[in-house]
């Protein structure tokens, strides 16, 4: 079976929902995505990548219940299925073995730390 391999979005999304220890909707992985990489993302941009995730079997969802802090309306929770978790697993031992073929050294030819080879 190919393996899919993720976007940088989708990649940080599916770390977001998996670290995180409350129920997960929009709002919260946009705030925790925004706290974490230092970078602006819109709520539309962040569904749009939770419910692509859910297509591909990554994530699954719920309907939560309604709170008044909504209007009354529902929120969309999502949870890290297995397949998702298999996904992040594979994404960080390939960057892993990217990381290792850098021959030592040459990032600190480059003027950067080789500290984390």
């Amino acid at each position: 079976m190919k393996k899919t391999v993720l976007g940088e979005l989708e990649e940080l999304v599916l770390l977001v929902v998996a670290a995180s220890t409350e129920d997960v909707y929009g709002v919260p992985v946009m705030e925790q995505l925004q706290r974490q990489t230092g970078r602006s993302f819109t709520v539309s941009a962040v569904h749009t990548t939770l419910y692509r995730l859910e297509e591909k079997g990554f994530l699954s969802s719920s309907v939560g219940g309604a709170t008044a802090e909504r209007g009354g309306r529902r929120k969309r929770l999502f949870a890290l299925t297995e397949a998702g978790g298999q996904a992040l697993l594979d994404s960080q031992q390939m960057r892993t073995r990217i990381w290792q073929a850098i021959p030592q050294g040459k990032l600190q030819l480059l003027g950067l730390s080789d500290t984390l080879l």
